[in-house]
């Protein structure tokens, strides 16, 4: 049996060099326009915005986690 996949898609947010709240508003607005089965990739360039991306979702429902980049970038994927 194939998995259906035709729902699942991801949202990309680049909210590198923006300061708070930005990135945060970015991936409200990602959240309550993503579609059921979508994820949400957000990229951010600070240890703080990383963490209120992650509080924001949290706060939603939605999970997450992050990977970062040797030059600092913060990859954080959130799903629902």
């Amino acid at each position: 049996m194939e998995a259906d996949n035709r729902n699942q898609s991801r949202v990309a947010v680049d909210a590198c060099g923006l300061s708070c709240p930005e990135p945060v508003i970015m991936t409200l607005e990602a959240m309550d326009a993503a579609e059921g089965g979508a994820s949400i990739e957000v990229l951010v360039d600070t240890a703080a915005a990383r963490n209120n991306v992650l509080l924001a979702a949290q706060q939603r429902g939605w999970q997450g986690e992050y990977e970062e980049d040797a030059d600092g970038t913060f990859h954080v994927m959130l799903r629902k």
